[in-house]
């Protein structure tokens, strides 16, 4: 499994003191995530402090796959 959190560096106040608007975001979603069960396909969107949508996290893959790992086949 894999948890994957994407910026647009160039959306919303992102433009503007880049470093501290994605302390912010990091900070706050460290604190957060113990609020999540952190399964293939919980995610959520990543927010500015204007409140304008920046970018997301998610978990892709599966339980006890390896990052890189092949998925399994369905059914096999």
């Amino acid at each position: 499994m894999k948890y994957v959190l994407e910026v647009d560096l160039e959306a919303g106040r992102m433009t503007g003191d880049t470093a501290a608007e994605l302390g912010r975001i990091l900070r706050y979603w460290g604190g957060n995530l113990h609020h999540y069960a952190l399964r293939p396909g919980d995610g959520s969107g990543l927010y500015d402090s204007g409140y304008a949508e920046v970018g997301s996290w998610r978990v892709t893959g599966r339980p006890g796959e390896e990052p890189g790992e092949e998925p399994a086949e369905a059914g096999g």
